[in-house]
């Protein structure tokens, strides 16, 4: 070997104990978020057996984790590329993953792929799930709940927001939240974590004011604002048949799907930044036709009442677009017209730098000004420079070629993506507009189902729906990024 090899070799150790020390904060943070619904043996004490499925795990995590931190990270930190942080996104989720899986290993007795398909769901912010809720302990579905609630905060803001130092963009960018609310990092992540928390307190004293118990209030708000649809009743928000908890829950899930640049905008005051906001317009645009589209095509025949008909399709069209997975209904009686208009939002899914899930509204909005842009090109003189432009926040962005395609290739990824995960469910007996329905859920981590996610599911389906919300939720380049560094590097340091 080359003195140079050699030199480089040197360099890759050092830098992956970097990454393994970073890796280790955030392992540490996992290990404290499993020891959270240990809080909930004050108000049920006679579920303190279920103590040691959370404490051995979390503690285990909590200590290796710091012991990692702090041997491996240098004491005046380190700064990390886009390339090193999705190395640290990888490796942090692949714990919080396996990690995960123990409660319904020990609780629950469930095998490995199925805790493993129950930890995804959650951390991933999907919500499909197998798990009868009614014969769980409300420890466990408390933790069901806090898993969603982190994932959607994502663990690289959670992260950040205690780190100082040049760290953060590398972290953040290869986690999907590339977008800052202030220049500096940390600030900017503290802002973020501090919004969603805000969101969470009120979304809870919300939902107990419309007429949820203190229990199912803390964890429909988590799995509201989030974005993960995990609920603690059999027939999700179908069980309190209210206008006003729909209405409720309606809020908070626009709340999780909007970008929090957005939202901090807002807060601010600045309504023309909002208002020009291209995904603002998605939304607005989207949500009206496609819940009066299911008002006069599937609902208003299938429903006792306008009410409920009208209640039917604004929900369930805000449930798919935001990629929550709440729903009040069974999809099963619907046409095969609804079940295309779900599909389609569920493709689309939320706002970027949001709890939310799918292509995102910003990649959508950006292909239809580069269409549009497009068409107005054939009828210029030739020469004519122009670009197309998309407004986030106050900043207006102007969409050149190099980002234009960019977006249409992830598009192109997600879309064959779904294709084949939808084939691999039709593989196994089921109808095709089952199989496109169930995977745009999984891969939009979004959790409603049409029947086809239950117990006795092959496991060569669970594989996929798992693989699905991964790559769906770090959104594809973040693990080929990841996961080809880290073959790489492991060749050159053997």
């Amino acid at each position: 070997m080359t003195q140079a090899a050699n030199r480089y070799r040197d360099y890759l150790r050092a830098r992956y104990r970097c990454i393994l020390g970073y890796t280790g904060l955030i392992t540490a943070i996992v290990g404290l978020l499993m020891l959270t619904p240990l809080a909930l043996l004050f108000f049920y004490p006679q579920e303190r057996a279920v103590a040691p499925a959370f404490l051995v795990p979390g503690l285990a995590l909590l200590a290796g984790g710091l012991i990692l931190w702090r041997l491996l990270v240098p004491r005046t930190g380190a700064t990390l590329s886009y390339q090193e942080g999705a190395v640290i996104v990888v490796l942090a989720w692949l714990v919080a993953l396996l990690a995960g899986t123990v409660p319904f290993i020990w609780l629950l007795k469930y095998s490995f792929v199925r805790a493993f398909f129950e930890s995804t769901s959650g951390w991933t912010t999907t919500g499909l799930s197998t798990v009868d809720v009614l014969a769980t302990s409300h420890v466990m579905l408390f933790y069901r709940s806090a898993i969603q609630w982190a994932g959607g905060a994502g663990l690289a803001i959670i992260a950040l927001s205690a780190l100082a130092g040049p760290t953060g963009p590398g972290i953040s960018a290869a986690e999907g939240r590339g977008e800052q609310l202030v220049p500096h990092v940390r600030r900017s992540a503290t802002i973020v974590l501090g919004l969603y928390t805000a969101y969470n307190v009120i979304g809870t004293v919300l939902l107990r004011l419309v007429g949820m118990s203190w229990f199912d209030s803390v964890n429909h708000a988590f799995a509201a604002l989030s974005t993960g649809g995990f609920s603690t009743r059999p027939e999700s928000i179908g069980y309190w048949d209210s206008a006003t908890v729909e209405a409720a829950i309606i809020l908070l899930m626009l709340l999780g799907t909007l970008n929090f640049l957005t939202a901090y905008t807002l807060l601010h005051g600045k309504w023309r930044a909002v208002i020009r906001n291209g995904e603002i317009h998605v939304m607005a645009f989207l949500i009206p036709l496609c819940a009066g589209a299911l008002f006069f095509l599937v609902t208003l025949n299938l429903y006792p009442t306008l009410g409920k008909s009208a209640r039917v399709a604004i929900f369930e069209t805000v449930t798919a677009l935001s990629t929550t997975g709440f729903n009040t209904i069974d999809y099963r009686a619907w046409p095969s017209f609804g079940w295309i208009v779900l599909i389609v939002l569920m493709l689309i899914g939320g706002g970027t730098g949001s709890t939310a899930g799918a292509i995102k509204q910003y990649r959508v909005y950006v292909l239809y000004k580069a269409l549009v842009w497009e068409v107005k090109r054939m009828f210029l003189p030739p020469g004519t420079v122009t670009e197309p432009d998309a407004w986030v926040g106050e900043t207006r962005q102007f969409l050149n070629d190099a980002r234009i395609r960019q977006v249409a290739l992830f598009v192109f990824i997600y879309l064959v993506a779904f294709f084949v995960g939808s084939a691999v469910i039709a593989a196994h007996g089921f109808t095709v507009q089952e199989s496109l329905f169930e995977f745009a859920s999984s891969i939009g981590t979004i959790g409603i189902s049409v029947g086809v996610t239950s117990a006795d599911l092959p496991q060569a389906v669970l594989w996929s729906q798992i693989i699905g919300m991964i790559m769906g939720r770090l959104e594809f380049f973040t693990v080929i990024v990841g996961v080809g560094k880290l073959i790489s590097d492991a060749r050159q340091m053997v």
